[in-house]
């Protein structure tokens, strides 16, 4: 008898080594770091992801995906990628066959999201995409439906949910430290110089400035007061006659209505630089600028502009926010559980802003349902 428990410890333990070595489940193997492959080389996929993983707990970098095969292999060489882990947008249906990776990080135009997300879940792997996460209702849909079929994780890449002033903001609304909670501003801007880039053309973007930068006032008021909007009213203030926006807008204003009474204003624009918002409550205000910002986050509580104390977040996990979002999806795949950041978060969001647009268009209420 105890030859056989003997014989059977043994040959679990050769499963587990066998599991890692070809890519089985992760729960088969907890101390491996996750796998992920890059898709889109660009400005944030190169200059932002990429040089995360060197300080990545359950995360690394195993797999790049790029249109560029001279600009793939010097950064493959730079991060020690392996050579069969470089694709291009023709083969990109064969990192099915790469045990090596496990998420796929879309780092691509917005108007891209929706095919690559669906093509990674059917090649059997979990996702990370980059906010918005597209550019309707109906392809959002889409993306979680090819997951869910997949069975494999959709998450999104809100960034700032993992930003150690964010959280810490959180934590201070939902401890009632400014008390009842009545009211929350945000602007979001930067000026938009070249009219002729991909965030220019509503194909490709599926909007202006509130697609762009103005989703994060949007995800900012939805997380700071905990509640989904019931109601939004928006305005436009565009020229058109400005050759950046003949496709798209440059401000819209929208304000949300909540369940609990609160009003939400948001403004995103793409003529002026803007990062920063202010939660009220009845004793006092959470206020951070920049808020959302890559660098450099302020946070103040207190009462009136006089007394506000200037807050430093108590040490979490993570100091860096794409670390700290990178190993939040490995974690979640490792232990099978949902992220604080699902597809279904970045449905709302696209729900919530074609209502925006809607309310700008026909100068109106636009009620939301649930």
């Amino acid at each position: 008898m105890i030859d056989l428990n003997r014989r059977g410890l043994v040959m679990a333990a050769g499963g587990v080594l066998a599991a890692g070595a070809v890519g089985m489940p992760a729960w088969a193997n907890p101390e491996r770091k996750l796998g992920y492959a890059i898709v889109g080389l660009g400005g944030y996929g190169l200059g932002r992801i990429t040089p995360q993983f060197k300080e990545c707990r359950h995360s690394r970098l195993v797999a790049l995906v790029s249109g560029d095969p001279a600009k793939a292999k010097k950064v493959a060489a730079e991060y020690g990628v392996p050579e069969r882990g470089i694709y291009d947008y023709q083969n990109y249906d064969s990192i099915r066959d790469n045990p090596d990776i496990d998420i796929v990080y879309i780092c691509l135009p917005v108007f891209m999201h929706a095919e690559y997300t669906i093509r990674a879940a059917q090649a059997g792997k979990h996702v990370m995409c980059e906010k918005p996460m597209a550019v309707s209702v109906a392809e959002c849909e889409q993306m979680i439906a090819a997951c869910r079929k997949a069975g494999k994780k959709l998450m999104l890449g809100y960034r700032s949910r993992f930003e150690p002033h964010n959280v810490e903001a959180i934590r201070q609304a939902r401890s009632g430290a400014i008390g009842k909670l009545r009211y929350f501003r945000s602007e979001h801007g930067f000026v938009a110089r070249d009219p002729n880039t991909w965030r220019m053309k509503k194909a490709q973007s599926g909007g202006g400035s509130l697609m762009d930068i103005g989703i994060y006032a949007l995800q900012a008021a939805r997380y700071m007061t905990g509640e989904e909007p019931v109601a939004v009213f928006a305005k436009e203030t565009t020229d058109r006659s400005d050759p950046r926006f003949r496709e798209v807008e440059d401000m819209i204003d929208f304000q949300l209505e909540f369940p609990s009474g609160v009003i939400g204003s948001c403004m995103s624009m793409y003529s002026a630089n803007r990062n920063q918002f202010v939660l009220m409550g009845d004793k006092g205000r959470i206020e951070l600028e920049p808020a959302t910002a890559y660098s450099g986050q302020r946070m103040w509580v207190g009462g009136e502009r006089s007394d506000k104390t200037l807050v430093t977040p108590p040490p979490g996990p993570y100091a860096n926010q794409w670390v700290g979002q990178l190993d939040h999806m490995a974690q979640c795949v490792k232990e099978n559980r949902e992220t604080i950041v699902p597809g279904e978060e970045g449905l709302r969001d696209i729900r919530i802003i074609e209502a925006v647009y809607r309310s700008a268009r026909e100068q109106k209420r636009i009620g939301l349902s649930g």
